[in-house]
């Protein structure tokens, strides 16, 4: 006699089976046509017996407290049944321009997974499920969740997303899906519909699309398809099958995080950063009191990176805020992460105060300004973080990415320049560093532009790589200081004042220029569809892409290689 039998070991059915072990259901069976169940990490310590490649055929009634379960196997007795059906693929509308070929797939597997960089597209437990397959065969993932509907996602993919996220093995995208897909030398780059997320390029794309199958392949005697111990999961949310399954074993109770946030609040934040957290910060430095220095060393995974790629960090919504400002929907997000993405910087100089040469760094360093609420807009993760110190936890994303790198620059005769607002400089310092550590012969240069000479968290160390590399130069900016002249960015590449006061030689012939930081200095245009040329917004003040286009600088573009590169995360 079980208390419970479940028949399916899809995620549905492994959720109501952990939650209903956890709650304290004595006896539970979970019956399944599979050879395995989906996620069996999460059930290996509970008491759940499992029963494979076994089917479902019948359902009756013995009295009022018990029911026979008819397998093509055996007969089961059992107080009460969950049923989980299982999901129908089915036929997907890509976005215009967007669909299938050797490298875009719907609701199949890539021939090949280890090793590959895959993205899963879907909205479902069947996207978790399959990003989760694809993982335990040695690919590197990246789930955009289309049209993201919490209750779509069921308890055990959830925390399916929480471990893997934890190991560093899964990269989730809550807001951001593919507008666009094109082939660029036989693999699939992909363009977001978020700004902030960068395009990024894949093995393979693969589109998940499903609905849930509502009708059962067990055959039900007529009359107890209403029972309340005959239960559809795919007729009821989880809290309403929790309320059934209470009614049926009084004696048993579901967690509730509402009320453990209220009556032990400390101990539920511990459990959270636990279950999400997977790095430690080993260095906090404060430039001043709104902007920092700071290292975050992950448990798990390696952090090598090519110099100007970026990488996420994350907090819990349930960490507290410097400032008074309440997130919008708060309560309904309490338990979760806010992530930013955040341009890898260097530290310059090792230990031994050589150059720093981060191949087989355990750490990430990061530049990081608080970024105030204003305008309604309720920034997430800055104000939480201005509460950390050393050997506090984190959460790193696995994946560092990012195409912003020296790549292009293959002379070591040609100028690089380097323009950056504020902790846009971030990449840059990274970048300088591998090109003066490589011995770069032509001149570099990088421009900062601040509102106060405080602003600047690397000042003094530039400085120094002034005074060792004679073809390094560090242009501040500050733009608020009583003594100093106001200029910016603009005005010295319009008015070539780098010429002029600093002997710098920018000629397109010659020149690579690199641009990280406020949108209106650097003036990003975009391309008309038909004619294919560049047009900028004559409403906004000239930003730098224009000015260096006049002088016969290209934009780089992919297709079309250029000397000027932009940063694309903003």
């Amino acid at each position: 006699m079980y208390d419970l039998i479940i028949i399916g070991a899809n995620s549905s059915g492994i959720s109501h089976a952990i939650k209903s072990a956890k709650a304290g259901v004595r006896s539970i069976r979970l019956i399944t046509q599979r050879t395995e169940v989906v996620y069996p990490e999460l059930i290996q310590d509970l008491d759940i017996d499992v029963s494979y490649k076994e089917k479902a055929e019948s359902i009756k009634k013995n009295n009022d407290t018990s029911y026979e379960v008819t397998t093509n196997k055996q007969k089961y007795q059992t107080r009460c049944v969950i049923i989980a059906p299982s999901n129908n693929l089915i036929d997907f509308n890509f976005p215009e321009g967007i669909s299938t070929s050797e490298r875009v797939l719907l609701n199949q597997y890539p021939p090949e997974m280890e090793n590959k960089d895959i993205l899963i597209v879907g909205n479902d437990d069947f996207a978790v499920e399959a990003s989760t397959k694809v993982i335990k065969q040695g690919a590197n993932v990246v789930l955009a969740l289309n049209n993201f509907n919490p209750n779509n996602i069921s308890y055990a993919s959830n925390q399916m997303i929480c471990k893997l996220e934890q190991q560093r093995k899964l990269t989730v995208l809550y807001n951001s899906v593919p507008k666009r897909i094109e082939l660029i030398d036989g693999y699939p780059m992909t363009f977001f519909d978020d700004r902030r997320t960068p395009d990024l390029e894949f093995d393979y794309v693969a589109y998940s699309s499903t609905v849930l199958n509502n009708k059962s392949y067990v055959e039900i005697e007529p009359g107890i398809e209403n029972s309340d111990a005959i239960i559809f999961t795919g007729d009821l949310n989880p809290k309403e099958i929790e309320n059934r399954l209470t009614k049926i074993f009084p004696e048993i109770k579901y967690d509730d995080k509402k009320l453990e946030k209220t009556n032990n609040l400390d101990g539920v934040k511990e459990q959270l950063r636990q279950q999400h957290y997977n790095a430690t910060i080993t260095y906090f430095e404060p430039t001043h009191s709104d902007l920092w220095v700071l290292r975050v060393s992950p448990d798990n995974g390696d952090v090598s990176h090519a110099p100007g790629q970026y990488a996420s960090l994350g907090l819990g919504y349930f960490e507290d805020r410097i400032d008074d400002a309440t997130d919008p929907a708060l309560e309904s997000k309490w338990d979760k992460l806010v992530r930013r993405s955040y341009s890898i910087s260097s530290k310059i100089f090792d230990e031994n105060n050589y150059l720093t040469n981060d191949t087989g760094t355990k750490e990430l360093e990061f530049y990081i300004v608080l970024v105030p609420p204003i305008d309604g807009k309720i920034p997430g993760l800055t104000p939480r973080l201005a509460l950390k110190k050393p050997g506090d936890r984190i959460y790193l994303g696995p994946k560092v990415a990012g195409r912003y790198t020296l790549a292009p620059v293959t002379n070591l005769d040609n100028t690089c320049l380097f323009l950056s607002t504020g902790t846009g400089e971030a990449p840059h310092n990274a970048m300088i560093v591998d090109l003066l550590r490589k011995g770069h012969n032509g001149q570099i240069v990088s421009l900062v532009s601040v509102r106060n000479t405080k602003d600047l968290g690397y000042l003094q160390k530039h400085r120094e790589l002034e005074k060792r590399y004679p073809n390094y130069s560090y242009i501040a900016l500050p733009t608020r200081e009583k003594d100093i002249p106001k200029r910016y960015i603009q005005d010295l590449i319009r008015d070539r004042i780098l010429e002029s006061d600093y002997s710098i030689n920018l000629d397109p012939e010659n020149s690579h220029v690199f641009l990280c930081g406020n949108p209106s200095m650097i003036g990003l245009p975009v391309k008309d569809e038909e004619s294919g040329n560049l047009v900028f917004d004559k409403d906004k003040t000239q930003g730098v892409i224009e000015l260096l286009i006049e002088r016969g600088f290209k934009l780089d573009e992919r297709k079309n290689l250029g000397n000027i590169h932009v940063e694309e995360y903003w």
